[in-house]
């Protein structure tokens, strides 16, 4: 297993991270949103990437999710946990509540595919995060006495703006639990890319659709911030632990990194030069030693 961290909104860093070295990975979709930093923690292969950049100078709509997991896929990362702030949808999830999503509501209009051009593929999303990675982490955040739900469904916006009142309501009508910005495209891409991924999502407020409460405020949210990052790191430190002490499974039991097995409907031979040669990384996988590509059996 190699290990990729995101931090989102509040994780410019990652604690607990040994011989960490920044990465000179390129993309040819572009500059990923900062320099990846590769080392150790707790004997697993890590790479970290801060999701928003340097000093949170990327806003969630100006972010290149496709240079991102492009970089993480050529860095070999395996398996990605997303460490990502939302808003809480329901009364029960209270600030500091930890969400492992294992569904998705896309409300973006961003670039959330690497098969746009060339090659037509259409992975299957019905279950868009790794149970594999749920299960461990489940089991980590019990015994760290976090309050946690151990399912939830992420509604993404475009942003930046917060909702309104009404699309806060409509979307807890929906049956979404916490709403962020930033988990798709980038789930979806990870899909692509055949790396299993799972969000982490950290409640830092109430979302709008409290009558008589004032609306979302980036005062009050960076205040829960901090903590939620501490213990983040203390879960992923756990985690890098527990994994460390077994093999990762071959293929993993969800099949995310199996996942362009059925999904590629554009014939071998038609198959456009230039896409392969922009996608090499996520084909890695179908294609033969010799770059030739071949479809899945």
């Amino acid at each position: 297993m190699k290990l990729g961290i995101i931090g989102g909104s509040g994780i410019a860093t990652l604690a607990g991270i040994e011989d960490a070295q920044p990465l000179a990975i390129t993309s040819p979709y572009g500059a990923p949103s900062a320099a990846l930093l590769a080392g150790r923690i707790g004997g697993v292969e890590v790479v970290f990437l801060a999701r928003h950049g340097q000093d949170h100078r990327i806003p969630p709509h100006r972010i290149n999710y496709r240079a991102n997991i492009d970089c993480l896929k050529r860095a070999g990362v395996t398996d990605i946990l997303s460490l990502s702030a939302c808003g809480s949808l329901r009364e029960d999830l209270l600030p500091g509540t930890f969400v492992l999503v294992d569904q998705f509501i896309d409300r973006t209009r961003r670039q959330g595919s690497f098969f746009d051009e060339g090659i037509v593929a259409h992975v299957a999303f019905a279950e868009p995060t790794c149970s594999r990675l749920r299960a461990d982490l489940r089991a980590l955040l019990e015994e760290a006495a976090i309050p946690f739900a151990a399912t939830g469904t992420y509604v993404a916006i475009e942003g930046p703006a917060f909702s309104t009142r009404a699309e806060s309501r409509l979307y807890r009508a929906w049956g979404a639990d916490v709403i962020g910005m930033t988990n798709l495209p980038e789930a979806r891409l990870a899909r692509e890319a055949e790396i299993c991924y799972q969000t982490v999502a950290m409640v830092t407020d109430f979302d709008a659709f409290r009558d008589g409460e004032a609306a979302v405020d980036v005062a009050a949210v960076l205040e829960v911030l901090h903590e939620n990052a501490r213990k983040a790191g203390e879960l992923v430190a756990a985690f890098a632990r527990r994994v460390g002490r077994r093999s990762r499974p071959e293929p993993c039991p969800a099949g995310c990194d199996r996942a362009l097995d059925l999904a590629i409907v554009t014939p071998r031979n038609a198959w456009d030069e230039a896409a392969v040669r922009r996608n090499e990384a996520i084909l890695a996988r179908l294609l033969s030693p010799s770059g030739t590509p071949r479809m899945p059996s």
